[in-house]
């Protein structure tokens, strides 16, 4: 099911809606420069929708929701979408952050706590953004595409974006998924994809401050967000478990979905208990 919640400034949130309504939810926040669409394999899975309620927004911007010409730099803005959409989806969420998902999730920690989440997964995730944050280190394969990516000139940002749809999937993921990925990327308005970099987000006391079981996912090849991202969130937030996806790059929910859906599985089950 395709709807939508309002989010901060009147800004429409796309929200993909899959699984029995009075479940626990599972909110899904995708990473830069893609949409709800990167969660297909999870969306799709019997064994995750039979038992939770599944809510993947479109964060601002991005898929079908809204694109405001300001705002992308406003901790508050991505705050106040996300507490929009789990409002929608109920209390004791399971919050899922891919990438820059990741940071969004932050955002909301730092203003509204944790108060209606059951539990925290960050999946290749960043936690921080700016020059020299631990958090946020990258991968060479996001150190090439820029500055070009962000570029408005297509001669000049279509031949990196494509160059980066390419070298993020590994060959575990399948050629039609990598197109929609770029398709995904190439939606995204050129100002939008430079916005959400001119950003400087230091988040070692907000992840400290997290009080809810919290599951740190990453490939050990990821080249997009380096794995040294992953072991500062994880070694920031108390009782943090990090799970590492051997040989897997920076989408372990696509390269191995099944592997990835039961540990999604058995963590959202567990912080029911």
């Amino acid at each position: 099911m395709n709807t939508e919640v309002v989010g901060t400034s009147g800004v429409r949130i796309a929200l993909r809606v899959e699984g029995a309504q009075n479940s626990r939810p599972i909110v899904f926040v995708h990473g830069w420069a893609q949409s709800s669409r990167a969660w297909a394999a999870q969306l799709a899975d019997p064994a995750l929708t039979e038992r939770f309620r599944l809510v993947a927004m479109d964060l601002r911007g991005h898929g079908a929701s809204d694109v405001p010409a300001a705002g992308y730099d406003d901790p508050r803005q991505w705050a106040d979408d996300l507490a929009a959409v789990l409002a929608f989806a109920g209390p004791d969420a399971i919050v899922v952050g891919w990438s820059y998902g990741g940071l969004v999730i932050t955002d909301y920690l730092r203003v509204h706590g944790t108060a209606r989440l059951a539990g925290i997964v960050l999946v290749g995730a960043i936690t921080e953004i700016g020059r020299g944050r631990e958090g946020g280190k990258t991968g060479s394969v996001m150190r090439a595409a820029l500055p070009a990516a962000l570029s408005d000139d297509p001669e000049v940002a279509v031949p990196a974006l494509v160059e980066f749809s390419r070298a993020q999937a590994n060959a575990s993921v399948p050629g039609t998924f990598a197109q929609a990925l770029l398709g995904m990327t190439l939606a995204v308005p050129p100002a939008v994809r430079a916005a959400l970099f001119k950003r400087d987000v230091e988040s070692s006391e907000v992840l400290a401050g997290i009080d809810k079981p919290v599951l740190v996912v990453h490939g050990t090849a990821d080249r997009v967000v380096d794995p040294s991202a992953a072991e500062y969130s994880a070694g920031k937030i108390p009782g943090a478990v990090l799970r590492w996806f051997v040989d897997a790059g920076h989408l372990p929910f696509v390269e191995d979905a099944g592997e990835f859906n039961s540990a999604l599985r058995r963590f959202s089950g567990e912080t029911a208990e």
